[in-house]
């Protein structure tokens, strides 16, 4: 079976509405899919209940855990839910905030106008980092995303901003009131240590988190298989996805998901 349970639309910081990434999963023959923009639910605005596909209601909420950003997934929610509406409204709101603050930062180093320009970047989406380094990139600022985060936007740059995102716990807690599974996102992208990583599974487990991605994107096979043993060893469900933002991006292609290793246990074989 062909499962994509983590990609991203034009409603956060992807580049195909979710119409358009519905159409493209099908194309690729996807069996189950997933749209989990960030702190948003908007792609499930879109009428999507009408085309041909297993659709399966998600989101991909921010958390702070040990002074990291972490990326946690609700997959399977119900998308009219109190708590989930409660989460996407404080969510929110922390990116707005972020936002400004990244604008104003931005705009004491020579950078003007950024907050409107990459409210026109998001169109009308949630904003984040990645629409003001397009912003920087349309004005001549740097030349690619790339180096509008290595100049301005990353780790002690100009633009970098704290931002105070709900605790794990209430992540977990809004996700599973709306009826949906946790899914710690893409594990190794945070630049943890193994040792620093089996620690935020610890907390996660504690703080009743259900699965972890064992795959995401096209990653080496050690690592895969690294992951889905710590996924048996801390008894968590497995989930996999592309985390697609833009076409032509292979290590991130939509639906091209390498299947999950025997001995995992799906994430959707419980719902």
């Amino acid at each position: 079976m062909n499962v994509d349970l983590h990609c991203h639309s034009t409603a956060s910081d992807g580049s195909l509405t979710p119409a358009e990434l519905v159409k493209l999963a099908i194309e690729r023959e996807v069996d189950l899919l997933s749209i989990t923009d960030h702190d948003t639910l908007h792609a499930y605005h879109h009428g999507l209940d009408s085309l041909p596909i297993n659709l399966v209601a998600g989101i991909e909420l921010s958390t702070s855990w040990r002074k990291f950003d972490i990326h946690i997934v609700g997959l399977n929610i119900d998308v009219a839910h109190e708590s989930i509406l409660t989460a996407v409204q404080l969510q929110t709101d922390a990116r707005n905030t972020r936002a400004t603050r990244i604008a104003d930062k931005l705009e004491s180093v020579g950078i003007q106008d950024s907050l409107k320009g990459a409210r026109i970047e998001a169109g009308g989406g949630q904003i984040g980092r990645l629409h003001f380094a397009r912003y920087l990139v349309s004005i001549g600022a740097v030349k690619t995303i790339q180096q509008a985060f290595k100049k301005y936007l990353g780790k002690g740059k100009a633009g970098d901003v704290k931002t105070s995102w709900a605790t794990m716990e209430n992540i977990i807690n809004w996700i599973e009131q709306a009826g949906g599974t946790a899914v710690l996102a893409h594990p190794v992208k945070y630049g943890l240590t193994w040792a620093k990583l089996k620690l935020l599974l610890t907390d996660f487990k504690n703080c009743n988190g259900k699965a972890i991605e064992v795959i995401s994107g096209r990653q080496d096979k050690h690592v895969t298989s690294e992951l889905a043993s710590l996924a048996n060893k801390y008894q968590f469900l497995s989930s996999c996805g592309s985390d697609f933002h833009v076409l032509n991006k292979a290590w991130a292609a939509l639906g091209q998901v390498e299947k999950l290793p025997s001995g995992c246990l799906p994430v959707w074989e419980h719902w």
